[in-house]
């Protein structure tokens, strides 16, 4: 354990793993759901601390879902909605040809890269979509076969749970006769 003294001795990296650490030992599922709910890299660092700690999975696990799939993924969309729309797009280019000396010239090369890339996107949408290439498909077919695999290994191990507690039942209850 570190001592309050020896903290301002450590890195940067060496205090945010024990703010993480203190985080998830003393506040549990809303420590989880913090570091799940903010994009930041420290997330792998909490699961390793909750798997050290032996926090219960479904704590972990829940707080994880709310945390990803509802706060963290609304905060990216209003995020990329509030970047991408194109009344802040045109602001941003016309804060550029303010900069002086390059702005001008910087701003009609990137008004129109936008733009391009604009009708780019737009066109895709109402085009069929294009025939996948070899790699995609490998790719996509060993993802479907690891996911197979995953979910039989699971039906094994409690499967081999379950047989293990009958097993268990059947030895106790001949001892007991």
């Amino acid at each position: 354990m570190v001592m309050l003294g020896d903290l301002h001795s450590l890195d940067f990296a060496s205090r945010a793993k024990l703010a993480i650490q203190n985080l998830v030992q003393k506040v549990g599922f809303f420590g989880i759901l913090a570091c799940a709910s903010i994009p930041n890299p420290l997330f792998d660092l909490a699961g390793i601390t909750c798997g050290h700690f032996l926090v219960p999975f479904w704590t972990f696990f829940g707080a994880t879902l709310i945390g990803k799939a509802i706060i963290k993924m609304h905060i990216q969309k209003l995020f990329v909605i509030i970047t991408f729309s194109k009344h802040i797009v045109e602001q941003m280019v016309s804060l550029i040809g303010s900069v002086p000396g390059i702005g001008a010239s910087l701003q009609k090369p990137l008004q129109e890269y936008l733009e391009a890339q604009r009708i780019k996107l737009h066109s895709k949408a109402n085009e069929a979509p294009q025939g996948e290439n070899w790699l995609s498909w490998t790719f996509e077919k060993l993802v479907i076969i690891m996911v197979c695999y995953f979910v039989l290994s699971i039906i094994n191990s409690m499967a081999q749970s379950y047989d293990k507690r009958v097993q268990q039942r059947m030895n106790s209850e001949r001892k007991a006769k």
